[in-house]
C-alpha cells in the first residue's frame, strides 16, 4: 500500500496544478483506521470521523494548509483486556492540487500530528506521528465538493503504523476579493471665460483625452489610455515544449493578470496568435498552433473571460520571429501572443 501510494503521488507532479477561487474550505468526514503495527488492539480495523479546515495560498509550492481532528467512533478494546481507549488525532498538512479535470482533481499530502490514547497501555503512548497521502476530489457544484483520501501515519513513539482512509463534503467559503478595477478620471472640462468665446476642446489623436491634458499626444489608434492619455498595454507571451500544447505552470500568473486587464475592460478583446517552429510538416505545424491558441483560449476561460471576447488563431510555421536553424531560435518560435483589441 505504501508503494502505491508514493507511485500515484510521483505520478500526479506531472499534471497542472489547480488555483481555487475562494479562501476557505471546511470539511466533515467519516472512515476507518487500520493498524498495520503490533498495536495490541482486539480490533486493528476501527471507525473514525472528525472535521479539518483548510485555507487556500497564493505563491507557495502547496495549494493549501490543513488543519483537523480525527477520532475514533466509539473506545477501542485493547486484546486480552477488560480496558479500552479513545484515540484522538489532530493534524496539520500540506496540501498540494492537480486538476485532472474541470471538476475533479488529484491532491497529495504531508504533514504531521498528535496522537492522543485516553488509556495508555501495552506500548501505546500519546506522541507526534508524520503522515502522507492522496486524495481525489470531485465538484459536486459551487458550494460542495465530494472528498475521498487515504492517509499512512507512522508515530514517534515506537514507529507504529496505520492506515486511514477517509471521505467527506468538503463546503467552500471566504470568496476571495477581486482586484479593483482601474477606472479611467473624466476629462476636466476647460473654463468658460466671461465675455470670451470658449474653443471647443481638441482631441488630435481621437484617445478621449483632450489635447491640453494628454501626456502622450500621439497614441496609436485603438490604444485603451489612462486619465493622461498614454497607453495601457496588457500582453500575453507563452513558449511551449517542443511538440506540445500543454502551457507550464510558471505562466499562470501571466495569464491571471492579461485576465484581470480584460475584467478591469469589459469592452476589449483579446487577441489570441499561435505559432510553432519549421520542424515537422506544414499541416502538422498548423494543426499543432491552432492547439496552442485553443489551450490559451481554455486558460483564460478558467479565469472567467468569455470565449466570445477571445479571437484565436493558429499561423503554423508561417510567422517565425526567430531563425530555425538553431535550437534557441526555434524555441523561441513555440509561443502563443496575446494582446488587447477594442
Amino acid at each position: 500500500m505504501k508503494k502505491i501510494l508514493i507511485s500515484s503521488a510521483l505520478c500526479a507532479s506531472m499534471l497542472f496544478a489547480a488555483n481555487s477561487d475562494y479562501k476557505y474550505e471546511i470539511t466533515p468526514m467519516i472512515g476507518g483506521n487500520i493498524a498495520e503495527g503490533n498495536l495490541n488492539l482486539d480490533d486493528d480495523h476501527y471507525p473514525i470521523g472528525g472535521i479539518s479546515f483548510g485555507v487556500n495560498i497564493d505563491d507557495s509550492m502547496f495549494d493549501q494548509i490543513e488543519v483537523g481532528i480525527l477520532n475514533s467512533l466509539g473506545n477501542v478494546d485493547y486484546e486480552n483486556s477488560s480496558e479500552d481507549t479513545n484515540i484522538t488525532r489532530l493534524f496539520n498538512n500540506y496540501i498540494k492540487d492537480f486538476e485532472l479535470t474541470d471538476s475533479t482533481s488529484l491532491y497529495a499530502l504531508v504533514g504531521y500530528g498528535l496522537e492522543h490514547f485516553d488509556t495508555e497501555r501495552f506500548g501505546n503512548e500519546t506522541s507526534l506521528f508524520g503522515n502522507y497521502g492522496i486524495g481525489l476530489k470531485y465538484k459536486i457544484s459551487e458550494s460542495m465538493s465530494l472528498k475521498t483520501d487515504i492517509r499512512h501515519l507512522v508515530n514517534t513513539h515506537d514507529r507504529d503504523n496505520n492506515l486511514i482512509y477517509t471521505v467527506g463534503l468538503s463546503i467552500p467559503f471566504g470568496k476571495k476579493a477581486a482586484p479593483a478595477p482601474v477606472v479611467k478620471e473624466e476629462p476636466k472640462p476647460e473654463p468658460v471665460v466671461e465675455r470670451k468665446l470658449v474653443e471647443k476642446p481638441v482631441d488630435t489623436d481621437g484617445d478621449g483625452v483632450i489635447d491640453s491634458l494628454d501626456k502622450c499626444p500621439d497614441t496609436p489608434k485603438g490604444d485603451i489610455v489612462d486619465q493622461h492619455g498614454c497607453s495601457l498595454k496588457a500582453n500575453l507571451n507563452i513558449n511551449f515544449e517542443f511538440d506540445s500544447a500543454r502551457i507550464n505552470n510558471s505562466y499562470e500568473s501571466k495569464i491571471k493578470k492579461f485576465a484581470d486587464f480584460m475584467k478591469a475592460f469589459p469592452s476589449v478583446k483579446g487577441k489570441i496568435e499561435a505559432h510553432t517552429d519549421s520542424v515537422g510538416t506544414e499541416e502538422y505545424n498548423q494543426k499543432l498552433s491552432e492547439r496552442r491558441a485553443a489551450a490559451a483560449v481554455k486558460a483564460l476561460e478558467a479565469y472567467g473571460i468569455d470565449k466570445s471576447r477571445l479571437n484565436s488563431t493558429g499561423y503554423g510555421e508561417s510567422k517565425p520571429k526567430a531563425t530555425n536553424e538553431t535550437a534557441e531560435g526555434r524555441a523561441q518560435n513555440r509561443r502563443v501572443e496575446g494582446s488587447i483589441q477594442r
